[in-house]
Order: C-alpha cells, then structure tokens, then sequence
C-alpha cells in the first residue's frame, strides 16, 4: 500500500494520492477581498492547477465537497460552477452552508479525483 502525499507541512498535504485516488486539501480563492463568482473562479483554478500537479483533470473529478458562507452567494457560485465543470464530467457534490475559517473566505472547495490514465 502506497501513499503519495505532496506539498506537505505540519497539518496537511495539499495533495495525497492512493490506490490511483488523488484527494485534495481544501482550496480557498486566491484573492479573498473579491465577491463571490471571483472567489469560485480562483478557487477552481487552484483546483485545476493541483489536478495537473498529481496527474489528473476535472474531467476525472469523482466528488466535490463545496462550502459556501452564505446560502445566499448559492445561485452565483453555481454560476462559476456549471461553466467550469466539463459537459458530461459533473462529479458527485455536496454543497452546504458554513463557517469559514478566515471571515473574508466566502467559499471552500475539497476535490476528489481520479489519476488520468496514460
């Protein structure tokens, strides 16, 4: 049994791959001062990136965990969402309301994936 973790510190790796399974740490916007459809397409692209980093696409996504501060931002998260998410590719979801661990963050992001086959 192998684990590959990447991008490691003290608590947490921002990837970890096993069993040809790749999980990603939680993903926050890369600028937080930004509304809500900035924050999802920064936080997406964050995704993007780290999926090519471990060898995968979203194409391959398996499930999406999305956190949002406000049910409120809901209808132009989804927005962002459903113009990212490849036709045909839309991966199991859970989307829930909650606490953010910085008050500007209003959305939060846990990817699993599969490993692009070669």
């Amino acid at each position: 049994m192998t684990i590959e973790r990447e991008q490691v510190a003290q608590r947490m790796s921002r990837i970890v791959k096993h069993n040809g399974i790749i999980y990603l740490c939680g993903q926050v916007p890369k600028d937080a001062s930004k509304g809500i459809t900035e924050q999802t397409a920064s936080m997406l692209e964050k995704v993007d990136e780290l999926l090519l980093e471990a060898g995968s696409s979203r194409e391959h996504i398996l499930s999406a965990m999305i956190f949002v501060k406000t049910m409120k931002d809901f209808a132009a998260m989804n927005a962002v969402w459903d113009a990212w998410v490849p036709e045909g590719h839309a991966p199991a979801r859970t989307c829930v309301e909650g606490a953010m661990a910085r008050e500007e963050v209003l959305v939060e992001i846990a990817v699993t994936a599969a490993v692009r086959e070669a």
